[in-house]
């Protein structure tokens, strides 16, 4: 036992640090610690209500590409047209994109990115 530990103890504040709880923490939620931070992101958000709005825009304003869960919306058809227009004008507004991945996913990118929505067959 080290000489802190020892004063820890004898304050009441010793605490082993268990490296699995700290890594799963919400506090090293966001960060990688194996690579050097990048200068963009693609972040998945689940999109509900109007509040996931402003944070979707705040990301794409970050240069952030969102993968947006829409699953929750799909039974509620008027909240989810609603929301993906908002989504739709501010990035019109921004320049940047939209694009629908399979049934229950949205991409939105960020201004000056933008989606190619034509698929191409590889060669035979």
């Amino acid at each position: 036992m080290g000489f802190f530990d020892k004063i820890g103890k004898n304050l009441g504040t010793s605490k082993e640090l268990d490296i699995e709880e700290y890594m799963n923490s919400d506090e090293m939620a966001n960060v990688d610690v194996m690579n050097e931070p990048a200068d963009f992101y693609v972040k998945p958000v689940i999109l509900k209500d109007e509040e996931d709005i402003s944070f979707i825009e705040a990301e794409l304003d970050k240069r952030n590409i969102i993968i947006a869960d829409i699953s929750e919306l799909m039974k509620r058809e008027n909240t989810r047209k609603e929301l993906i227009a908002k989504l739709k004008e501010y990035i019109t507004k921004i320049n940047g994109d939209i694009g629908q991945l399979g049934v229950d996913k949205v991409m939105l990118t960020p201004a000056k990115v933008k989606i190619i929505k034509t698929k191409k067959q590889p060669p035979k």
